[in-house]
């Protein structure tokens, strides 16, 4: 049977791998977990469940320390800490949805608007235009010069096409925006990460140092018990 070690926290025994001992608990965690609960020290244990407790608190302190209220993007950054989840998302999924006919519309049409066989085949047809109504190729031509009827037709185009490229450039600020988000999120919990684990690499280190002086002590005591011994004969 795989040994049972009792939670400090919530007073049930779990077994030994689901729970964490008090070395291994980051310093500022361990600092929260004693103020709430007298007696946390060495030899103790914490599951799993009340460590991501005690870690949200921390990150959650942390941040309303250097950022003031927390926002809903740090608040998700921090659950997904606490139950270690990844909060990248893919480029893909964030735009993986249903889009309405009149979005693909306004995408095509501000993909078309904005290359060049637009320009070519805009030019080509305002030349035509203007050909066919000054060379005299009809005895009466549809639009004679100032072209009326063509500064009509370029007056609506223009109407329509502006609020449709808006729309496609509103979806685009959209896509924008999520990607933004959700590379603050990244970057904050690695942030984050970085930090506690620069914490624990520094609490492990003062701890070798503890035990390094620890032992220096003993070789000292033990090289001044052979000498009196010598002296001693």
């Amino acid at each position: 049977m795989e040994d049972q070690v009792t939670c400090h926290i919530c007073g049930k025994s779990f077994a030994r791998a689901a729970t964490r001992s008090w070395a291994s608990v980051r310093p500022g965690i361990s600092r929260l977990i004693e103020e709430a609960h007298a007696g946390w020290a060495d030899g103790a244990h914490i599951c799993r469940k009340d460590l991501g407790t005690f870690r949200r608190a921390y990150v959650e302190n942390l941040l309303e320390q250097e950022r003031g209220k927390l926002g809903e993007l740090d608040r998700q950054v921090i659950e997904a800490l606490e139950s270690n989840q990844i909060v990248s998302v893919s480029p893909v999924d964030l735009e993986d949805r249903q889009t309405t006919f009149g979005e693909r519309v306004a995408d095509h049409v501000a993909d078309f608007g904005g290359s060049w066989t637009f320009i070519i085949t805009f030019a080509a047809v305002l030349g035509g235009w203007i050909a066919l109504n000054v060379v005299g190729l009809f005895a009466r031509p549809f639009d004679p010069y100032p072209f009326i009827l063509l500064n009509l037709v370029l007056s609506t185009l223009a109407a329509l096409q502006a609020p449709v490229i808006m729309m496609s450039q509103k979806r685009q600020e959209q896509k924008d925006r999520l990607r933004a988000e959700n590379d603050y999120r990244v970057n904050l919990k690695a942030e984050l990460e970085i930090r506690q684990l620069h914490e624990k690499i520094d609490n492990q280190i003062a701890r070798q140092w503890e035990k390094l002086a620890e032992l220096q002590q003993i070789q000292i005591e033990y090289l001044e018990e052979t000498s009196r011994e010598r002296r001693g004969r």
